[in-house]
């Protein structure tokens, strides 16, 4: 399917919040439980129609161990928007909030997208991380919030929605120049074949895990 944009993402956050889950529901409508870590990078695509324009999403996966972290780095430049993680169940993981999103900051372009997600909203019942401390670090730094769910796919689909959409909405207020592919943002005609950020539309050979 031929497609008017294509936007790329990076979906960061600790290891074991549900990176690599959230990536699956939303690509495959799916959820697997129990997988191998994130080694590097994993990746995926969708399709998403918004504003009647045909968009399509790539979305690199990164792992959380801090022996990633130059990767993961390397895939913060040309990313037009960021799903950052922490596992509403782990209070270490919302800590660590501070450190993933500065480092997004530093490596990134300044327009940026970022969406915070609380995940494992399925296991409430279990919350180290309360609702409103989820909003006030979105608030206070400039960020969309959910909490969502990988597992039931609460909120997962919305999550992508409100960030494309947002992202979108910048293309047609100038934010981004879209003839530069630093921005995350490639603006192609329909019936092209176009290339990825990457130069392919290959995955890499690196492979992902669901609690990555």
């Amino acid at each position: 399917m031929s497609y008017a944009y294509l936007f790329k993402y990076i979906i960061i956050g600790d290891t074991g919040v549900g990176k690599s889950c959230l990536l699956l529901q939303f690509t495959d409508k799916r959820f697997r439980p129990v997988h191998d870590l994130t080694i590097g990078v994993d990746f995926g695509t969708r399709m998403m129609i918004i504003d009647n324009k045909p968009i399509k999403l790539q979305v690199w996966d990164t792992a959380g161990q801090e022996s990633f972290r130059s990767i993961t780095r390397y895939y913060y430049r040309g990313a037009a928007g960021a799903l950052l993680v922490y596992d509403i169940t782990r209070r270490e993981t919302f800590n660590h909030l501070a450190s993933w999103l500065e480092d997004a900051r530093q490596h990134s372009n300044a327009n940026m997208t970022i969406m915070l997600i609380g995940n494992k909203s399925d296991l409430a019942h279990r919350r180290a991380v309360s609702i409103e401390e989820g909003e006030r670090f979105a608030r206070e730094n400039g960020l969309i919030f959910m909490e969502a769910s990988a597992k039931t796919a609460q909120n997962v689909e919305e999550a992508f929605i409100s960030t494309v959409a947002t992202i979108y909405k910048k293309t047609q207020d100038g934010v981004f120049d879209v003839s530069n592919e630093s921005y995350g943002i490639i603006k192609v005609g329909y019936g092209v074949v176009p290339g990825t950020l990457g130069g392919n539309d290959e995955s890499p050979p690196q492979t992902g895990g669901c609690c990555s």
